[in-house]
């Protein structure tokens, strides 16, 4: 035996690890939705319901984890900021930048995934596309792929 695993292997191991790498996203989204509804108010509709949806898709992709043999690691006590959230126009940058974070990793799961599994984050995927589009008031090109929405100045906002 050489030590070297078949393509079988090879394949689960890209996918436990892309699953790790989203249910890390959900975690941090979780935590940042806290964040945006402090500032936007807990009470709104959209917060509650991204909030939920993160909720969902963690709680999925720990049963994933564990599926194919590896175990869930658990959220951090807290995450760092990507910037100072002030004010209700920051919560909802902050979203937009938690949804892209998001759509960025299920982009790479749907790449190292099949069948249902990739189906399950294919639609993660636009789900998050679509509350980006929403928190950030239009669209990037391309979903979860930052260096193709990328704008000239790095910045993902969208051009007319």
């Amino acid at each position: 035996m050489t030590g070297e695993r078949g393509p079988q292997e090879r394949r689960e191991s890209a996918e436990l690890t892309a699953l790790h790498a989203a249910l890390a996203a959900e975690h941090a989204a979780v935590y940042g939705y806290g964040v945006v509804g402090g500032k936007v108010g807990g009470g709104d509709a959209d917060v509650r319901a991204a909030y939920d949806a993160h909720r969902a898709r963690r709680d999925e992709l720990a049963r994933a984890v564990r599926d194919l043999g590896g175990t869930p690691r658990p959220a951090a006590a807290a995450y760092a900021l990507p910037f100072p959230v002030a004010d209700r126009a920051g919560a909802r940058r902050l979203a937009a930048h938690l949804e892209d974070r998001v759509a960025g990793v299920y982009a790479d799961l749907v790449r190292a995934s099949e069948g249902a599994r990739r189906r399950s984050a294919a639609g993660a995927l636009r789900e998050a596309a679509v509350r980006a589009a929403r928190w950030r008031g239009g669209s990037v090109a391309f979903p979860g792929l930052a260096e193709r929405a990328a704008g000239p100045d790095g910045s993902a906002a969208p051009r007319a």
